[in-house]
């Protein structure tokens, strides 16, 4: 028997909207996924701080560390502040001695073969003291003939008076004639004409001969000698004797034209000739107006009294005195060179190493001037300074008072 079985739907067999329409409690898990989400963003960015402030005191800690080292690693070095010191300035120069004024002596005369040398190098002469006598055995025979001559001329002089004397006394009683006379009067006047032409020409041979001699022309000493007895000389002989005139001497100094401009005439010096420790005071008593255009250089002329041991031609050194000034001084060691010329090596602030031109001026026994480039007051390094490259971080200690390079 069959039975068919009806079902009716019922509330249960569909879905909850179906059966029971909206649902207010429907909306609360929308709001906790929203409040979730927001809680992972929250999470997330507080994650990403916590590792960004890991990362920075990692790397500070970093950077400290290295500091650190590289502090303990710097190199030690001394620096001194130089201030500003007054020195006396001091131009070294050098070059030669010499006659301050020299006198060349040669043969005036028409020459000869010498007699006799009468003074030599290094002795005192006067002026007009004979030097040298060169033979005149020739020269003195013509004098002789020429002084006979002139007695001849004389006689005939004398003659010639007489006949003119006894004609004027038989004019008035007409023996002798008025043309007479005047031709006597002719030939006593030229008589006396030929004693004064013979007179004049045995001057003139004693003065050629007198020219033999080689005489000083001025008094001094005589500083070299060039000729020997037996020595043909004349005209072109050239220089027999070299004479300091009054025996004054003087220094050839060599300078810089920056240097020389810094000098003046009548300012002191010390000269030292080489070989000897000893010192010679002069003054500059001339500046050469001009400069060598091959080695830019000028002549200071020193003069220097005679000593013994100033020897024309040596070589000497001196001490110039320039005047004062006022600048940082520094010793050797802390001044350096290149091709870009003179520098040193300072401290700044915070440590590090900076290079300064500087400009030199003159060497003291304090240190060596530096004209430009420094104030006084930096931290100059004062060794070591050829170990350093700028930028490199340094301890610096200060070098005690009066240490130098």
């Amino acid at each position: 028997m069959n039975y068919e079985t009806s079902i009716q739907p019922g509330p249960a067999h569909f879905g909850p909207d179906e059966a029971l329409g909206p649902n207010p409690t429907d909306t609360v898990p929308a709001e906790a996924a929203e409040i979730d989400r927001r809680r992972m963003i929250v999470a997330a960015v507080l994650i990403a701080l916590v590792l960004g402030l890991a990362w920075w005191l990692m790397h500070r800690g970093g950077t400290a560390t290295e500091t650190a080292a590289s502090t303990s690693q710097a190199q030690t070095v001394s620096v001194v502040s130089p201030g500003r010191t007054t020195v006396e300035g001091i131009v070294t120069a050098s070059g030669t001695i010499a006659a301050r004024r020299e006198m060349p002596v040669g043969i005036a005369g028409e020459g000869g073969r010498v007699v006799s040398v009468l003074v030599d190098a290094g002795d005192w002469v006067r002026a007009g003291q004979v030097l040298a006598v060169v033979d005149r055995s020739v020269q003195s025979q013509q004098i002789s003939g020429q002084s006979a001559n002139i007695a001849v001329q004389q006689a005939n002089a004398r003659l010639a008076q007489a006949n003119l004397d006894r004609a004027l006394k038989l004019v008035a009683k007409g023996f002798i004639s008025k043309a007479d006379i005047d031709r006597l009067t002719a030939t006593r006047d030229s008589a006396a004409a030929q004693v004064r032409v013979a007179q004049a020409s045995l001057g003139q041979l004693q003065a050629s001969t007198a020219r033999l001699n080689i005489v000083a022309p001025a008094s001094g000493l005589v500083l070299t000698r060039g000729v020997e007895p037996g020595q043909i000389v004349g005209a072109a002989s050239g220089v027999l004797f070299r004479v300091a005139k009054g025996g004054e001497l003087e220094m050839q100094a060599r300078l810089a034209e920056n240097d020389l401009a810094r000098l003046a005439v009548g300012v002191s010096a010390d000269v030292t000739p080489v070989g000897t420790p000893r010192a010679f005071t002069g003054q500059i008593w001339q500046l050469a107006p001009t400069i060598d255009a091959q080695t830019r250089e000028g002549v200071a002329r020193i003069a220097l009294a005679y000593d013994p041991a100033l020897r024309p031609g040596g070589f000497a050194s001196a001490s110039i005195k320039s005047g004062t000034t006022t600048a940082p001084v520094l010793p050797e060691s802390a001044i350096l060179s290149d091709p870009r010329g003179a520098y040193v090596y300072i401290v700044g602030g915070n440590n590090k190493v900076e290079r300064r031109s500087v400009t030199t001026g003159d060497v003291t026994p304090q240190g060596i001037v530096v004209r430009q480039g420094l104030s006084g007051n930096e931290r100059v390094v004062l060794r070591a300074g050829g170990f350093l490259n700028p930028g490199d971080t340094v301890r610096p200690v200060v070098a005690p008072a009066g240490r130098g390079g």
